[in-house]
C-alpha cells in the first residue's frame, strides 16, 4: 500500500497538533455531543465513517509490531498512519472499517497460510 503525503497546507489545516489529554479525557457522551453540534448522526456512521488506526489496534489488543506483521507492511507505514503523517488512502480507509466491524473474520482472512 503506498503512502500518500500530505501537503503543507493540509498540515496546516490539520493543525500538526493532536492534544492527547484532551482526546483521552473526552467521554463518549462529549464526542457524541459535539457530532450533533457538527450535524452528525452518531447512531448511523456514513460512507465517510473511518476508525484511526490506533483505536482498531486497540481493539484488536495488538501491538503496532502485531499489527503491521498481520498487515504484512512495514511498521514504519503503521506508526504514519497512527501518527496521522500521511493522509490513509480509500482502501486503507476500507481495511479500517472492516478491521474494526468485523475483527475476528479480518484476523481470519489475513492470517497467513501455515
Amino acid at each position: 500500500m503506498a503512502e500518500v503525503k500530505m501537503t503543507s497546507e493540509e498540515i496546516r489545516q490539520h493543525g500538526g497538533y493532536v492534544d492527547r489529554a484532551r482526546v483521552d479525557a473526552a467521554t463518549e457522551e462529549d464526542i457524541r455531543r459535539q457530532m450533533i453540534e457538527d450535524g452528525e448522526n452518531p447512531d448511523a456512521p456514513g460512507e465517510g465513517w473511518t476508525p484511526m488506526p490506533a483505536s482498531v489496534r486497540q481493539v484488536l489488543s495488538m501491538t503496532q509490531a502485531e499489527m503491521a506483521d498481520l498487515l504484512q507492511i512495514p511498521i514504519s507505514t503503521w506508526r504514519n498512519w497512527e501518527q496521522n503523517r500521511f493522509r490513509l488512502e480509500p482502501s486503507v480507509k476500507a481495511l479500517m472499517r472492516i478491521l474494526a466491524r468485523e475483527p475476528e473474520a479480518a484476523r481470519r482472512a489475513l492470517r497467513r497460510a501455515a
